[in-house]
């Protein structure tokens, strides 16, 4: 009893500590980024950062909470009611006065004053379905498949046309990074259940084949890939704001110009989404390596403390979750970070806890609380 009692108490405060740490960064980054265009746009230094705080940090937290309080055998039975709830927001942006294209890409719904973006909810929802799914399909590492657990293929079949079906959503939006972030984690959660090798090659060579055919469809995902093997020769046309990022990065030196002391953030168009997508850019040139050292070795830590919680889960739904959602998060920061530094193609993906936007915000902070459920039951 008292060893039952001491694991529901306990849970991994590094791992909590390790994201306080990230939002407190995350909320002195985005006050300092977005305050010139705040004021430009809105006439209020403070708008983004209050709309963050109201609208993505605060009820993020409170969802967190309850993700982090629930039982996860509940959440295993009601996922797939809602991972179709979230394929019906997927779809219903298309809807005409309840969709909100912003440019030019169609992924937001809106109700009244409130909008968000269905697809950030997707990835966690998804990870949590396809856990449970494959907990119940597929054997352990170093245990005897059951008959049923033995017929691979018809599980390969329908992963393939589940991931299909959740692709073809991603791919009307046009929300291809989203959905790249999901091919990868989606990967690594059916190859850790100790799976045929042939399937993980087909993944990757199914993978491959979609990728350039995604490429050929639209031409700027073709110049994004141009840029990114050959910047030099685009620094002045398709590779410019690449260019411009690599340039601000640099000049932040040692130690940064200083908080608020950034001068690409008073400039539109140098920079690609200066309080999303290229936050890191502004950060880094604040705070220079140091900062942007402290930073990476925060989600290098939550990384750490992730993998550590999977590998102590107590049952394969709980492994196969915590896999998932740390790898989303981690998978997520490196494309961002990667993408802007120009080690990867540049995409449209938000850096997680930093980067504005509700409904990627919450979606990281229920992921996390869900990751702080599976770690302090991991003993039980």
């Amino acid at each position: 009893m008292a060893a039952a009692k001491y694991s529901n108490q306990s849970f991994d405060y590094v791992l909590l500590g390790t994201t306080a740490f990230l939002l407190i960064f995350g909320i002195i980054i985005l006050a300092s980024v977005s305050a010139p265009y705040s004021q430009q746009k809105f006439g209020n230094t403070y708008y983004f950062l209050k709309h963050q705080i109201f609208f993505g940090l605060l009820p993020g937290l409170a969802l967190g909470y309850l993700a982090f309080k629930i039982k996860l055998s509940t959440v295993k039975k009601w996922i797939p009611l809602l991972l179709l709830a979230n394929l019906l927001l997927m779809v219903i942006v298309f809807i005409p006065g309840l969709g909100l294209k912003i440019e030019g890409a169609t992924r937001w719904l809106k109700l009244g004053p409130f909008s968000f973006q269905p697809s950030e909810f997707l990835k966690i929802t998804f990870i949590l379905y396809l856990a449970a799914w494959l907990a119940n399909r597929l054997p352990s590492q170093g245990k005897a498949a059951s008959p049923a657990e033995k017929n691979f293929s018809r599980t390969f079949a329908v992963f393939l046309a589940i991931f299909a079906l959740i692709a073809s959503t991603l791919i009307l939006q046009s929300d291809i990074s989203t959905l790249g972030v999901i091919f990868f984690v989606s990967f690594l959660m059916y190859f850790s259940r100790n799976t045929p090798l042939w399937h993980s090659a087909s993944i990757i060579l199914l993978g491959m084949a979609s990728f350039f055919f995604l490429v050929k469809l639209a031409p700027y995902r073709l110049n994004r890939i141009l840029v990114f093997l050959n910047p030099e020769k685009y620094t002045m046309g398709i590779g410019y704001q690449l260019s411009q990022s690599r340039l601000t990065i640099g000049s932040g030196g040692i130690i940064g110009t200083g908080l608020g002391l950034s001068s690409q953030k008073f400039f539109t168009g140098y920079l690609p989404v200066s309080i999303s997508d290229s936050i890191f850019v502004i950060f880094s040139q604040e705070t220079g390596f140091v900062g942007s050292f402290l930073l990476i070795a925060l989600f290098l830590i939550f990384l750490w403390r992730g993998f550590k919680i999977t590998k102590e889960a107590k049952d394969k739904f709980s492994q196969t979750a915590a896999l998932g959602i740390v790898s989303w998060i981690v998978i997520q920061t490196f494309i961002n970070i990667g993408a802007m530094i120009g080690i990867l193609p540049v995409t449209g993906i938000p850096l997680p806890f930093i980067s504005y936007g509700g409904s990627a915000l919450i979606a990281t902070l229920i992921g996390t609380g869900l990751l702080l459920n599976i770690s302090k039951n991991r003993y039980q």
